[in-house]
């Protein structure tokens, strides 16, 4: 099983189109966009793998999707971490998918304290405000 992370804390799985299905890209953190999500047409769903959470190339492959002009959802699924949270959410996903495990290292409190993430970047830190602009 696993747990999904959004900005109202856990959650089930809501995606009922399997991981299978020509709708659906899964992406390595060491993908290639211009290889492996050369066309995005027709792609509803996108997970991007994280093997490690000291490995941060998926954050700029969701970045980098973003800026192509995906709208559709993105999901960062494996091995990332509550403080990565606000980190995720700026780069373009949507949502986190862990594991049961995981979630359970990390409860759902962990993850609230950083659902904000609006609010807590460092250019809001720089301005003096706690409201991101």
């Amino acid at each position: 099983m696993t747990v999904i992370v959004t900005d109202t804390g856990f959650a089930q799985d809501d995606w009922e189109g399997g991981f299978e299905g020509s709708n659906v890209l899964e992406l390595a953190s060491d993908a290639n966009l211009a290889e492996d999500a050369a066309d995005l047409s027709g792609i509803e769903l996108v997970r991007i793998s994280f093997p490690s959470f000291a490995d941060g190339r998926g954050f700029t492959l969701a970045r980098q999707l973003r800026l192509k002009g995906y709208e559709g959802r993105l999901r960062a699924f494996g091995h990332v971490i509550a403080d990565q949270y606000a980190m995720a959410r700026r780069s373009g996903f949507d949502e986190v998918e862990l594991s049961d495990e995981l979630a359970a290292r990390q409860p759902e409190d962990q993850w609230l304290a950083r659902a904000d993430w609006k609010a807590h970047s460092y250019q809001a830190r720089l301005r003096g405000s706690t409201a991101a602009r």
